[in-house]
């Protein structure tokens, strides 16, 4: 029987007993002559409509969660432990999601170490790299430039600077100042030359030129360089290098000169043709050629006497106090580029000396070759391989006239 019920039906046997009382005799203290009967009913009609709706809550309220949890109860293997499985096996997947990540993130720092270990290998392989071209630049004494083609714009290295005497705060960076410096006859074939590799015409760009140094003498330049192109193959950027080159035109100068001024002489014409165009070639006002006078030598005599713009008379002299002395007792050749009347008071007027020793073929000094000058001479006219060729063939010369002079002698 339903709790309701319990407590229904005794609230309607408590009513209908009460109606009974109040039938046979009524409460204590009740008139005896009230009306009864009305009063009874409604009474007792009221106490079970009170009890009915206390069990129906009762019952709503909590008889049927109660008989729910205890139906729950009864039936564990039914309800709990398929939901206890379910809820295992997603924890399962959830577990081996997370360390399926933390596998993947191993594996990617991993990958990061190694890209940083690479990136680091390649910056140190382009740190050395710049290293060795900026040595190699320095040490074959190379100036660096840069030229944006689309802006027209120029950068000069201080390196290329210096080459010409400056320093990187006095040369400016601009085509302008790079112009007024190339020799005006140099000038238009350069540009023509930088805007054919421009263009595409050559493979790369390449060019001797003269450069106008600080000190006012110009300097020649071997300048090359490459363009840096676009897709299309449209230039927009020009990498070079500008090497001094002054020595070795300057050794061409003098044997291109040399050469052609004693091609085809002989004896005495070839001693004044080559103390002449000597002198042409180095710029300088004075040379000679001398001969030993005695053995062992202290004294020489001139066989050709250039000072522009004639050829002065032979003259013997002694050695003794003269620059010449050094050369021709030593052998080697001497270099005054300034004071030389200092000292030597004996070549008063004159400033600058070099003497290179003429030596026979079984290495005995047979004279030398001098060059005198008012003002102070740069190391730049030491062209000693041209000197040691003409040196040679003046010994040839020496010798020849000497074996001439015997055979004179021997049949005179």
């Amino acid at each position: 029987m339903g709790l309701k019920w319990k407590i229904v039906l005794p609230a309607a046997v408590c009513a209908l007993a009460l109606l009974g009382l109040f039938s046979w005799g009524g409460l204590p203290g009740m008139a005896p002559e009230a009306p009864r009967a009305p009063m009874l009913l409604a009474l007792a009609a009221g106490v079970v409509l009170l009890l009915a709706v206390v069990a129906v809550s009762v019952e709503l309220q909590l008889l049927r969660p109660l008989a729910s949890l205890a139906r729950a109860s009864e039936a564990p293997s039914l309800l709990l432990l398929p939901r206890a499985a379910a809820v295992a096996d997603e924890f399962a997947r959830v577990d081996a999601g997370v360390r399926a990540l933390h596998e993947k993130l191993d594996r990617q720092q991993s990958e990061l170490r190694a890209v940083d270990e690479r990136r680091e290998r390649a910056e140190q392989a382009l740190h050395l790299s710049e290293e060795r071209l900026a040595l190699a630049v320095r040490c074959a004494n190379d100036g660096l430039w840069e030229r944006d083609l689309d802006n027209d714009r120029l950068v000069l290295s201080p390196r290329w600077k210096s080459m010409l005497g400056f320093t990187d705060e006095e040369f400016p960076d601009r085509l302008e100042a790079w112009r007024e410096r190339v020799h005006p006859q140099d000038l238009a074939a350069v540009e023509a030359a930088l805007d054919a590799h421009r263009q595409g015409i050559t493979p790369r760009y390449e060019r001797q030129l003269r450069l106008l140094h600080k000190d006012g003498r110009y300097r020649w330049m071997l300048s090359r360089g490459n363009a840096l192109r676009h897709a299309n193959g449209r230039a927009y950027r020009m990498l070079g290098l500008d090497t001094d080159v002054s020595a070795i035109k300057r050794v061409e100068h003098v044997l291109e000169q040399v050469v052609e001024g004693t091609s085809g002489a002989w004896g005495e014409d070839f001693f004044r043709c080559l103390v002449r165009h000597f002198a042409a070639a180095l710029e300088v006002p004075c040379a000679f050629i001398t001969e030993c006078a005695d053995q062992p030598p202290t004294r020489v005599r001139t066989l050709a006497f250039w000072s522009s713009p004639s050829f002065l008379d032979s003259l013997e002299y002694d050695l003794a106090g003269t620059p010449c002395e050094a050369v021709i007792r030593e052998g080697r050749t001497c270099f005054h580029p300034t004071g030389l009347a200092a000292r030597f008071p004996v070549e008063a007027g004159f400033q600058s000396y070099i003497g290179i020793p003429i030596f026979g073929r079984e290495g005995k000094v047979l004279g030398h070759l001098a060059f005198l000058d008012q003002k102070e001479m740069s190391e730049a006219v030491l062209v000693d391989s041209v000197f040691r060729i003409f040196a040679a063939r003046a010994a040839a010369e020496l010798e020849r006239k000497e074996i001439l002079a015997r055979l004179a002698q021997q049949f005179g």
